[in-house]
């Protein structure tokens, strides 16, 4: 690399944190960060940091780190949409720190620097970090585990030995046991590729092994009291239910074979994560199945690599999820540090002949295609204000003029607009299409309009309406529509949708309809809600009523 398209990298990697927090602000769209961001604000009003609820029930389906990071934010910033994200905003930053020291470690400094930027880009990495979940922390705690363990391996430090297990436990705290496939796996992968089998056994991994446990239980501790404790409650429809057993077997191998409590009703794909990676790692994800491609061919002819903690850890925790019952694209975020360090090399450095045009034509086609779909998203959108979207233009052109003309090597300078080209779509996601979506939540006017008129006795008729339960400012009680005649209590008001106010309607149970909002009710964004003239297709009503 030539020092003077260092100040190139800085740039890219200042604007992709700038596109990566544009969406702190970003009012909720989807139910799951409704949920969390729920739970917890439900943690602070309690001041009980050990037991989930949700519409004052227990919950019993995520382990509580997430939820202790967020409710630290509220207590410091207040209860807000961005006081949500931050942390996760942090843990993401801690992410790219820790990929940036693993990659320097074992790799030149430009490989880390690409590795970072892989990173930074990757299209569901930005997109999580506005529909945030618990991806982000356990993201950047995977490989922080995976980075300390590499030290441990290598020497004896007190420091690693302590951050690896506290790390690890972090990442367990956060999704279960079944990280530590990824984490572990890493470094069973480096053990018998570099035919050292034997150092995993080494008393410092037993101890390892041992504070990671001891670290773990906080975890423990907070499912004993909210279940084991009380097999008298009413979870997943059955009384005894054990916190610490759905833990360690039904949140993981229950899922994996989709017979625990909470399944999913869809066939399993194995090769879901092969064809969900081209839009979710994209624009790097061909690079990426090359780069897996050429490590693979090296390892059976005995080629040696840098290190074989990232393509362990990474291609394990995948294939695992790949034969899981149960498969959502964001899992793959988990290893996602561990897919930039392995692609990173691929990017810049000279390949053959054909490698080099496949790398240029990979380029070339996902720059194509962020461009022009931000432009047709935009047409038809038809966003009341096109400021933004000229300012997204005018700084993309400025972009790849200053590339153009600072970075003469070609395949940097086509790494350098593709990474541009993600930014300018971004950006416009965050900037105009995502508020335009956030605008026809109905949930949110409904909440306004609950804590207008002060009610105080707030119901819901379905549980999956969060985004309505965080935005309003007292407590929301999900009662089923079957129950509404139970709702007495002067100063009583009932969110439902139009399914629900059908049911209503349809068995002659009378209401009194305080008001209607305009709802869109899908996760996905359709090319139908896109499109102006098709949208009032796809939207629905939403309805507040009393008895």
């Amino acid at each position: 690399m030539k020092n003077k398209d260092k100040p190139v990298y800085l740039l890219l990697f200042v604007l992709a944190f700038a596109v990566n927090v544009a969406g702190i602000n970003v009012n909720f769209f989807t139910d799951d960060p409704g949920l969390y961001a729920a739970i917890a604000k439900t943690m602070l009003h309690k001041h009980d940091l050990l037991q989930l609820y949700t519409y004052g029930q227990d919950w019993l389906d995520k382990p509580h780190f997430p939820f202790w990071m967020i409710v630290l934010s509220f207590k410091l910033f207040g209860v807000s949409v961005w006081a949500y994200r931050l942390p996760a905003l942090l843990f993401f930053l801690l992410a790219a720190r820790y990929t940036y020291l693993f990659a320097r470690k074992y790799y030149d400094w430009e490989a880390a620097a690409v590795a970072v930027l892989i990173l930074m880009t990757s299209q569901y990495i930005i997109m999580s970090n506005t529909d945030v979940r618990a991806e982000p922390y356990l993201m950047a705690l995977v490989i922080a585990s995976i980075y300390h363990i590499s030290n441990l391996n290598d020497e004896f430090t007190f420091k690693d030995l302590l951050l690896a297990a506290l790390f690890t436990a972090c990442a367990i705290m956060t999704k279960g046991i079944f990280v530590i496939v990824a984490i572990y796996g890493s470094l069973l992968g480096q053990a018998i590729f570099t035919r050292r089998f034997s150092s995993i056994f080494k008393p410092r991994f037993w101890l390892l092994y041992l504070l990671t446990l001891i670290f773990t239980l906080p975890e423990f501790y907070a499912l004993y009291i909210q279940f084991d404790l009380h097999p008298e409650k009413l979870v997943f429809g059955k009384h005894g239910v054990s916190g610490i057993w759905w833990f360690l077997w039904d949140s993981q191998f229950g899922r994996f074979v989709n017979n625990g409590p909470i399944s999913r009703t869809k066939g399993s794909d194995i090769f879901f994560y092969v064809h969900t990676l081209l839009w979710a790692f994209a624009p790097w994800c061909l690079l990426f199945y090359y780069a897996v491609y050429k490590s693979i061919r090296k390892i059976y002819f005995k080629t040696g690599l840098a290190e074989y903690y990232t393509l362990s850890g990474g291609l394990l925790l995948l294939v695992l999820f790949s034969l899981s019952k149960f498969q959502l694209p964001f899992y793959a975020n988990t290893v996602f540090p561990l897919f930039a360090i392995v692609t990173a090399p691929y990017c810049y450095r000279q390949l053959s002949v054909r490698a080099n045009k496949f790398r240029l034509a990979n380029q070339g086609i996902y720059i194509i295609l962020f461009t022009i779909v931000v432009f047709v998203i935009n047409i038809f959108l038809k966003p009341a204000s096109q400021l933004f979207f000229v300012v997204d233009c005018v700084l993309f052109f400025l972009l790849i003029s200053l590339i153009g003309k600072q970075v003469k090597d070609l395949h940097r300078k086509a790494f350098f607009i593709n990474c541009s080209a993600v930014l300018f779509a971004n950006f416009y996601l965050a900037m105009v299409l995502y508020p335009v979506l956030t605008s026809y939540n109905g949930q949110i006017p409904a909440a306004q309009y609950v804590n207008q008129h002060n009610y105080t006795n707030i119901y819901s008729g379905r549980m999956e309406s969060n985004v309505f339960q965080f935005e309003c400012n007292n407590p929301v009680t999900f009662l089923p529509v079957e129950k509404f005649k139970d709702m007495n209590a002067p100063g009583s008001v009932m969110y439902v949708t139009q399914y629900l106010l059908n049911y209503l309607n349809n068995n002659h149970i009378p209401y009194h309809l305080l008001k209607s909002f305009t709802h869109y009710p899908q996760e996905r964004i359709l090319p139908a809600f896109v499109n102006t003239d098709t949208r009032e297709k796809v939207l629905e009503k939403v309805y507040l009523i009393s008895r």
